[in-house]
């Protein structure tokens, strides 16, 4: 395996460098030998160049399942993990986890083993393992990965169905517009003018897209490429324009609240599960802060700890924030007062998740007929267009 070292030569120099090595213990060995004190290696992950080579989520439901029954079942984590290894059929997964055995047999705990492979599992994921070692309750932490896990992909179908279907019927309606545009409305465009008609002005503004459209193809093809290029360029290199974007995100009519909800029920739900396995409250929150996926709602989280940390109450910092409604801040403050901060944060998830798939019912229900009022239009307009010129010639021919 290939890592990327950072090490101190024995003059105080840090050196990077790149070297193969078993696992971190070999890594360390060899540039021992090499005259060299490791300070960090990051094992180099190999990106496919055709297919997704991110582990999917079944998957890791089926990980955490099978490895919490092996351990509930008495059977030691490297036997758990070499008959996962050798049942497992995805060939990136069966890779990341031969490396976990390795790395163990070298010394490393399991969480520490996972810890290196950072695309496979997230922060979340490792610290609720060193939690579950360090407790001695591995199998209820891996039960609470597994739930985790499996509510994260119902999420996941929810917010698919908000965006596909409107996706579909957009690209529909697009590919229908250009045909009409490009093939059909030329052909139509010689023998209305050819009678001698004044042209209203709805179909001079339809030959005048059609002409556009025929000449200049290509821009229109190209022009949505090279934006989101651009875009996406500008976002990697400026941090502003990342957190506006995310700021814009969650302002969108119908679907930024959805998407708020959504968010805010991945964290609650990622910081029940934390600080139900021990992890204290700051860091729980800090950890969150990690997998909200949305600058708006991340810096929030960081004036909440901010004012955690200067003494403020959990409630308090939250409702400060402005972030929750009140309702789910009067929950977080009677499990706060109760002691059962974890079950307040799960009924805050639950309210969440329950509220979310409502609103992507409603809003279903409120984009079909939109779009197709809006096929109906479009189409509408380009028929109108052309026959209200032959229609008028006719009428004229019958008086």
């Amino acid at each position: 395996m290939l890592f990327d070292y950072k090490a101190v030569s024995a003059e105080g120099r840090m050196i990077h460098g790149r070297l193969d090595a078993i696992n971190l213990i070999d890594l360390e060995m060899r540039l021992k030998r090499m005259e060299l004190d490791l300070v960090t290696g990051t094992l180099v992950q190999h990106h496919a160049f055709f297919g997704n080579n991110r582990i999917p989520r079944p998957e890791l439901i089926n990980f955490c399942f099978h490895l919490e029954q092996l351990a509930r079942a008495g059977v030691p984590i490297l036997d758990g993990l070499t008959d996962l290894r050798d049942s497992i059929e995805h060939p990136r997964f069966r890779e990341v986890i031969a490396v976990i055995i390795e790395n163990i047999e070298g010394g490393q705990t399991l969480s520490q083993a996972m810890a290196i492979h950072a695309d496979v599992f997230s922060q979340v994921f490792v610290n609720l393992i060193r939690a579950g070692e360090s407790s001695g309750q591995l199998p209820e932490v891996l039960v609470s990965l597994t739930e985790s896990l499996k509510w994260e992909d119902e999420l996941a179908s929810h917010t698919k169905k908000i965006l596909m279907y409107p996706a579909f019927v957009a690209t529909i309606v697009l590919a229908a517009t250009f045909f009409l545009m490009i093939y059909m409305v030329p052909q139509l465009k010689m023998f209305v003018k050819n009678m001698g008609q004044t042209l209203p002005t709805q179909t001079k503004v339809l030959f005048f897209v059609s002409d556009l459209l025929v000449n200049f193809w290509y821009i229109f093809l190209l022009a949505p490429i090279v934006g989101f290029i651009i875009g996406q360029f500008i976002l990697r290199t400026n941090p502003l324009a990342r957190t506006r974007l995310d700021g814009i995100k969650l302002q969108l009519p119908m679907v930024g609240p959805i998407l708020k909800k959504i968010i805010l029920s991945r964290f609650a739900n990622t910081f029940a599960m934390l600080y139900a396995a021990g992890i204290p409250i700051l860091e729980s929150i800090r950890t969150t802060q990690d997998i909200v996926g949305n600058r708006v709602v991340r810096q929030a989280l960081q004036r909440v700890e901010q004012s955690i940390r200067e003494g403020r109450n959990v409630a308090a910092a939250f409702h400060d924030v402005g972030l929750f409604p009140p309702l789910v801040v009067r929950m977080l403050r009677v499990g706060e007062s109760t002691g059962g901060l974890d079950k307040a944060l799960l009924n805050v998830s639950y309210f969440y998740t329950r509220d979310v798939k409502e609103s992507v019912s409603k809003v279903q229900a409120m984009i079909e007929p939109m779009l197709t009022l809006f096929m109906g239009a479009l189409l509408g307009w380009i028929m109108l267009s052309v026959i209200g010129p032959i229609y008028d010639v006719i009428s004229k021919i019958k008086t």
